[in-house]
């Protein structure tokens, strides 16, 4: 058997693992990195340098951080705020947190908003005895979406900018708009698709909300040096390119000040990471790593370009739908590598930036369709099996078809009208 169909089978029962639940999905996916080194699909050097430990040692920065804030009583002022803001009402208040996540997701990397947003939510549906899975999938679904409208807010577009020569400024004013409609759309499903399952009794959300802020941040010294490190970190997110300093760096060096300054326990701090998540990262990036080694995905991408024949038209479609198709089952991360030459290669032939924007839209908005889509989903996923209630595959992906779908025709008909 050649390496390309050993790949394409160990992928695939990686995946049925993954979908059926049969085993946990972090032992799938080792057991499918593992499978890609042993039949020398990839080495072992190989498999460790396709590793995305930018992403692997983000998540750690801002998983201590987030564990060194949750004792000073903030996520649970927060969860207050967004209580007061939905006037009580469970749905307003999935919307404001789904529009909060959204909004900030476009400043800073998803994945960090989900660490910080997700126990805000666990505390809120805790004390109003709701559902938090309704809440949870909606934030997944916004946060993605925020992502996709600037240069930073989902690592696609990075690689694209970088590639395309795009600033911030260029990137926002294309992409803004689609995103922003997009959210507006999404929220208004939201409302559909949850408002049944979101009720609960009003003197419960009302005695909530009734909460004093001096009842719930209990540690106001530990709280100061936490937001002064945490503000510290969004900036240095904000201008890590000009730094020319990795965000997983930046994460880092926040944690370890914050760990310095605060006298935190470290032991506390570094137990309560989800390693869970990032081991499963470490075998999802081996899996994809044997597809791009062999050639499958760039095969298939060739194939379905192949057809447009120089039709710019048809060629920004195939490569917006082909976008969130392979990036709904497959990290987006390498597919975005593997699909930025052949997309220069096109642009020989038309012009080549709405060819940009419809893989910039595909890739991102695509991470929506499944549970393992976008890192973002996975970590939500995780820190929702912590605390008892686990997001499962099938359920996840009712939604996210339907908010892929949608978005994606949105997306269609934004790039036909002001691209081609």
């Amino acid at each position: 058997m050649s390496q390309t169909w050993i790949a394409a089978v160990v992928f695939f029962i990686t995946y049925i693992l993954i979908v059926t639940e049969r085993v946990h999905r972090t032992v799938s996916a080792m057991l499918g990195g593992m499978a890609m080194i042993l039949l020398r699909v990839v080495t072992q050097a190989e498999a460790f340098r396709c590793i995305d430990w930018n992403v692997i040692f983000l998540l750690v920065g801002m998983m201590v951080i987030a564990n060194v804030l949750r004792e000073t009583g903030l996520f649970q002022w927060l969860a207050v705020q967004a209580v007061r803001l939905g006037k009580g009402r469970p749905v307003r208040i999935m919307l404001v947190l789904c529009l909060v996540t959204a909004l900030s997701s476009a400043l800073l990397d998803n994945v960090t908003i989900v660490v910080l947003v997700v126990p805000v939510t666990l505390f809120v549906t805790g004390q109003l005895g709701l559902n938090p899975l309704p809440f949870l999938i909606a934030e997944i679904l916004a946060c993605n979406i925020g992502g996709t409208a600037t240069l930073i807010g989902d690592p696609p577009n990075i690689l694209i900018g970088s590639a395309a020569g795009i600033d911030f400024t260029t990137f926002i004013v294309h992409m803004g708009p689609i995103s922003l409609l997009i959210l507006l759309a999404f929220l208004g499903l939201a409302w559909l698709i949850f408002r049944k399952e979101l009720r609960a009794r009003p003197v419960r959300a009302a005695d909530l909300s009734a909460l004093e802020a001096r009842d719930l941040l209990t540690n106001r010294p530990l709280l100061r040096k936490g937001v002064i490190v945490m503000g510290g970190v969004i900036v240095g997110f904000l201008a890590h390119g000009t730094l020319h300093i990795e965000p997983a760096t930046i994460a880092l060096a926040g944690a370890t000040l914050l760990l310095l300054w605060s006298r935190a326990d470290p032991h506390h701090a570094i137990r309560e990471v989800e390693w869970t998540t990032l081991f499963f990262f470490v075998g999802l990036f081996i899996v994809v790593e044997g597809l791009v080694r062999t050639g499958i995905i760039q095969a298939v991408a060739q194939a379905a370009l192949r057809v447009v024949d120089g039709n710019l038209p048809l060629a920004s479609m195939v490569l917006l739908w082909l976008s969130a198709l392979v990036s709904g089952i497959v990290d987006n991360i390498p597919y975005t590598v593997t699909m930025i030459p052949l997309v220069e290669n096109l642009g020989q032939a038309m012009p080549v930036m709405p060819l940009w924007w419809s893989l910039a839209l595909g890739a991102c908005l695509g991470g929506n369709t499944t549970l393992v889509g976008a890192s973002a989903n996975v970590v939500v996923a995780s820190l929702a099996e912590r605390s008892g209630h686990p997001i499962g595959f099938w359920r996840f992906l009712g939604y996210g078809v339907l908010t892929t779908v949608l978005s994606l025709l949105l997306a269609t008909a934004y790039v036909w009208l002001r691209y081609l």
